[in-house]
């Protein structure tokens, strides 16, 4: 799955990348975490993880300094969003 066949063309790799950074947001990965774990669950190069991230900051300007925020609120108050912790299925919609 990291590596693009040979019928797969860069374009839909690009794009496989950019949907398991999504799966990363929901799971409120940081940038640095979410290349460690595509790096490693699915064998995708960190730097290509960290292009594809830069690009959809660009893209979603609004989004990630939203969600860069509420990051750090979580680091501070781990109990303050419902559904970030291990276990609590659910939370709050935004």
């Amino acid at each position: 799955m990291g590596f693009p066949s040979s019928s797969d063309s860069p374009t839909q790799y690009i794009f496989m990348v950019h949907n398991l950074i999504e799966q990363c947001l929901v799971f409120n990965l940081s940038k640095e975490e979410c290349m460690e774990a595509l790096s490693k669950r699915a064998n995708i190069n960190p730097i290509v993880t960290s292009t594809v991230w830069k690009e959809l900051e660009k893209e979603n300007k609004e989004f990630f300094e939203s969600y860069n925020k509420r990051k750090e609120t979580t680091k501070r108050n781990p109990d303050e969003f419902p559904g970030t912790s291990a276990g609590n299925e659910g939370g709050t919609a935004g």
